[in-house]
């Protein structure tokens, strides 16, 4: 399949830092054969965030399968995921 703006996602990370965020997040990503087309991350005091750009044109999971997963991870983390189909993104932080 071919990289689209409907195929790709933007994933956002936030809640207390600690070690593991990042790996728990991509290993979802990696396991779901899910491309991370960009990320950033930061901590500020004690707050992480991180976001990701990925692409899951190449998806072993579905859209909601792999929100699933992700929220799923995140809980066990102790933080919030949330992914957004990137130009539902777009269009809703337009400006």
């Amino acid at each position: 399949m071919t990289e689209t703006p409907s195929s790709r996602v933007v994933i956002t990370v936030l809640g207390k830092n600690r070690p593991g965020i990042v790996a728990g997040v991509t290993h979802i990503l990696s396991e779901a054969n899910v491309d991370i087309r960009d990320i950033t991350q930061s901590i500020i005091e004690d707050i992480f965030t991180m976001t990701l750009l990925a692409d899951v044109s190449s998806a072993t999971l579905d859209f909601t399968q792999l929100q699933e997963e992700l929220v799923s991870a995140g809980e066990t983390l102790g933080v919030t995921v949330e992914m957004q189909r990137e130009d539902v993104f777009q269009f809703m932080y337009r400006l």
